[in-house]
């Protein structure tokens, strides 16, 4: 894995954000408080073992893994996944799996950010998170449309975060 993609990372702007957590069946109070979070993501390596801690006043959630190899998740909705984390053409792709359903997470350093979607056949949206170097908040590039059977245009979901190192 790229040392690039090791760091902290703040949250400053997010849009959308509720159409995915509804996709998601999350409930409209959880959802109030997760709009209203700003979360930190921290990404770190020792070894072999890639660390992504993301803490917000909501909730802190937390997952290890090595590339390639299946993990239980409890993610921050509290769904209990099985995941997969590879890495491919520079970007870091995580597959939860939970009750017949499947998400994919991508994390993509494009200009100095890091820029994750969120798709999947079930989901109605995409999300967008870009994060900035130390040079400050910047606009976001978009990036191209994944090659997934299942991918769609649809209304795009933007967060925009600083990195905070």
């Amino acid at each position: 894995m790229s040392s690039s993609f090791v760091g902290a990372w703040k949250l400053v702007s997010s849009e959308h954000f509720d159409d995915y957590m509804r996709a998601l069946g999350v409930g409209l109070a959880t959802r109030k408080l997760g709009n209203l979070a700003k979360p930190k993501v921290i990404i770190s390596k020792k070894g072999d073992i890639i660390t992504i801690r993301t803490e917000s006043t909501f909730k802190n959630t937390e997952i290890s893994f090595k590339l390639g190899q299946e993990f239980e998740e409890t993610t921050a909705d509290n769904r209990k996944t099985k995941s997969v984390v590879t890495l491919a053409r520079g970007s870091l792709n995580q597959v939860q799996k939970w009750d017949g359903k499947e998400t994919t997470i991508k994390r993509k350093l494009v200009d100095g950010k890091m820029v994750v979607r969120v798709f999947g056949p079930w989901l109605h949206n995409r999300l967008t998170w870009g994060v900035s170097s130390n040079r400050g908040p910047s606009q976001i590039t978009p990036l191209g449309e994944e090659e997934h059977p299942h991918f769609l245009s649809f209304p795009q979901t933007r967060q925009m975060c600083r990195n905070v190192r």
